[in-house]
């Protein structure tokens, strides 16, 4: 059974930084595209970056370019989302998600598996 499981969340001052890690186990197909995306209440569900288990190609939205990172650890099978120069719209529950192949960022109707999300307030 595939699980994700995100955590490192939790409550940061504008200007600060935090990691996001998901851990993934179950997959019956190989090198899993691994999504972060992030959904604040009343808004939709977007995504942020996405780094392809092909290649380690990433990708980025526009509103994260230049603050986030994501990188993998294989042997732990982790995913990482570093993510400095926090701003308080960054406020919202973080999810971890899991397709094939990387689409950009990310659209959340395309992914398959999801993880339960982890909550990221940011102060001003």
């Amino acid at each position: 059974e595939v699980q994700l499981v995100e955590s490192g969340g939790g409550l940061a001052q504008a200007g600060g930084s935090l990691r996001l890690s998901c851990q993934a186990s179950g997959f019956t197909f190989d090198e899993p595209a691994i999504g972060w995306f992030r959904q604040a209440p009343g808004k939709e569900r977007e995504g942020i970056s996405c780094i392809d288990g092909s290649d380690g190609s990433t990708y980025y939205a526009d509103s994260v370019k230049g603050r986030f990172t994501i990188s993998s650890d294989n042997a732990k099978n982790t995913v990482y989302l570093q993510m400095n120069s926090l701003k308080p719209e960054d406020t919202a529950v973080y999810y971890c998600a899991a397709d094939y192949y990387c689409s950009g960022a990310g659209t959340p109707e395309w992914y398959d598996y999801w993880g339960q999300g982890t909550q990221v307030t940011v102060s001003s």
